[in-house]
C-alpha cells in the first residue's frame, strides 16, 4: 500500500512541479530582463529547489569515457560482458592504441569490482573505477532494480548473489582480482571460499574488502545496532511492499529505494537540511560553481534502487542478526562455507578510522577466518581521518588508499601469471 501511495504522491505533485518548471525557466531566461534582479534569483531558486526535491531520479549514467594514464588521454568504451536480469557486468575498456601511446604495452590486471547492492546504483563507485582504470583492466557490478524485473524472472537471494559473483569471475577468466566495496564482503568473501575449495581455475588472484561487514558483531554502529534490536519479524512487516503498475516487476515484494533513502537520511537529518538551504543560497547568490557541486552530490545520493524481499531479509538475517560467516555456520545450497581452506588468494582489508557504517573491526575479521592464507598473503590497513565513503573514494583513496590496493594486486599478480604461463 505504501508503495502506491508513494507513487500517487508522486503523481498528485506534477501540476505543482510543472508550474515550478515554468518559474525557473522563465526568471532564468535570457531573454527576461529581470533576470538578475534579486526578486527573481529568489524565485529562481525557490523553484529550483521545489523541482529537485519532488522529481524522479532515475539510473545515473556512468560517463567515463576517458582516463589519463601517466599524463595521456586514453579512451574508454562501456562493454556489458556478461549479464542477466538481475546485473550487467560492466567492462570499460581502455583501447589498446591509446594505452601503448601511454606507454602500456603489457596485459595489467583484471579486476572485478564487486558494487554494493544496498539501496544505491553502482554508479556511486563512478570515481572508484577511474581510479583503478589507470592500471587495471575493470569489470563492475552494475545491479538492476528489483522494480524493473518481471515477477516471471523467479527470485534473487542472498544466495543467488554468491553464485552471480562466481559466475562473473568465471567470465573474466583466469585469476582475476576481485575488490568488494561494503555489503559484497560475506558473499564475495563465501564465493572465493567455495571456488578455493573447487580449485577453481578462476578462483580470485587476490580479494580486497573495503569497509565490510565480515563480522557486523565487532564495533557496532548505528546500523548495526537497528537490525540487533528489532526482530527479524518487524523487519517483515514494516519494510516490505509490492511494486505497483506500471513497472515491469509488478507484484514483486520488495525493500523500496525510497524507504531506505528515507531512513539513510534520516541518520543525518540536519545535515542533509543544511546542505538544501545551502544550496538554495548559492542559487540566490548567483554563485553556480558551488550549487553544481551540490546538485552532482545529490544526482547521485537521491538515485535508489528496489531490493528483492528475500535478498533484503536474508541479508538481515544471516548478515547481522545471526552471524552465520564468521561463526562458521553459512551454508551455501547446502554447503558449508569454508574460509579456512582458502590457501592461495590474496586478502587486504581497508578500513576507515571514522567508519559509522561498517565499525573498525569488522573487515579485519576476514583475516582470523582466512586462517589458512599464509601472512605474506595478508595486509590489513586502516585509512585515518576518513568516514564511510572516504573508504573508497574522494582524495584520500586516491592518493592513499589506492595505492596501498595497486600495491597489493601487483604483488600478487607475478606469481600467478607465472603459473599461467608454465601451464
Amino acid at each position: 500500500m505504501l508503495y502506491s501511495l508513494y507513487e500517487a504522491g508522486f503523481y498528485a505533485a506534477a501540476p505543482l512541479r510543472a508550474a515550478a518548471l515554468a518559474a525557473r525557466d522563465f526568471w532564468s531566461s535570457p531573454l527576461n530582463p529581470a533576470r538578475d534582479s534579486e526578486a527573481a534569483r529568489r524565485i529562481y531558486a525557490g523553484a529550483d529547489l521545489f523541482v529537485n526535491l519532488t522529481r524522479r531520479y532515475g539510473r545515473p549514467a556512468w560517463g567515463i569515457h576517458e582516463v589519463q594514464i601517466d599524463g595521456k588521454p586514453v579512451r574508454v568504451s562501456e562493454e556489458t560482458a556478461w549479464s542477466t536480469p538481475w546485473v550487467k557486468l560492466k567492462h570499460f575498456a581502455r583501447d589498446p592504441d591509446d594505452l601503448r601511446q601511454a606507454g602500456r604495452s603489457e596485459p595489467e590486471p583484471a579486476v572485478l569490482i564487486v558494487a554494493p547492492l544496498s539501496g544505491h546504483y553502482a554508479t556511486l563507485l563512478r570515481g572508484t573505477v577511474q581510479t583503478f582504470l589507470q592500471d587495471h583492466e575493470v569489470y563492475v557490478t552494475d545491479w538492476e532494480n528489483a522494480r524493473n524485473v518481471p515477477i516471471v524472472e523467479g527470485r534473487f537471494d542472498l544466495h543467488d548473489y554468491i553464485d552471480h559473483i562466481r559466475q562473473m569471475l568465471r567470465a573474466i577468466g583466469p585469476r582475476p582480482h576481485v575488490v568488494a566495496v561494503c555489503q559484497p564482503g560475506p558473499p564475495t568473501l563465501a564465493a572465493a571460499a567455495l571456488m578455493a575449495e573447487d580449485a577453481e581455475p578462476s578462483r580470485p588472484a587476490s580479494m580486497t574488502f573495503m569497509g565490510s561487514p565480515i563480522d557486523a558483531r565487532l564495533s557496532p554502529t548505528v546500523t548495526n545496532k537497528l537490525a540487533e534490536e528489532k526482530p527479524f519479524a518487524w523487519f517483515e512487516s514494516n519494510v516490505i511492499y509490492t511494486v505497483p503498475a506500471p513497472y515491469a516487476g509488478v507484484g514483486r515484494r520488495v525493500y523500496p529505494g525510497f524507504v531506505q533513502l528515507a531512513a539513510f537520511m534520516s541518520m543525518n537529518l540536519e545535515r542533509h537540511q543544511e546542505a538544501h538551504l545551502q544550496y538554495l543560497q548559492h542559487l540566490m547568490r548567483g554563485d553556480g560553481d558551488s550549487a553544481d557541486k551540490h546538485l552532482d552530490f545529490y544526482d547521485e545520493y537521491l538515485s535508489v534502487l528496489d531490493l528483492t524481499e528475500e535478498f533484503y531479509l536474508q541479508t538481515i538475517d544471516q548478515v547481522f542478526q545471526r552471524y552465520l560467516l564468521p561463526k562458521g555456520e553459512l551454508e551455501h545450497r547446502g554447503r558449508l562455507v569454508r574460509p579456512e581452506l582458502i590457501r592461495d588468494i590474496g586478502l587486504l582489508t581497508v578500513e576507515g578510522e571514522n567508519d559509522d557504517i561498517s565499525g573498525i573491526g569488522q573487515t579485519q575479521a576476514a583475516h582470523a577466518l582466512c586462517a589458512g592464507l599464509p601472512e605474506e598473503l595478508k595486509e590489513d590497513y586502516v585509512q585515518p581521518h576518513v568516514g564511510h565513503y572516504g573508504v573508497f573514494n574522494g582524495r584520500r583513496f586516491r592518493e592513499e588508499i589506492y595505492p596501498r590496493v595497486r600495491a597489493f594486486i601487483g604483488r600478487t599478480q607475478p606469481a600467478f601469471d607465472k603459473q599461467r604461463r608454465s601451464a
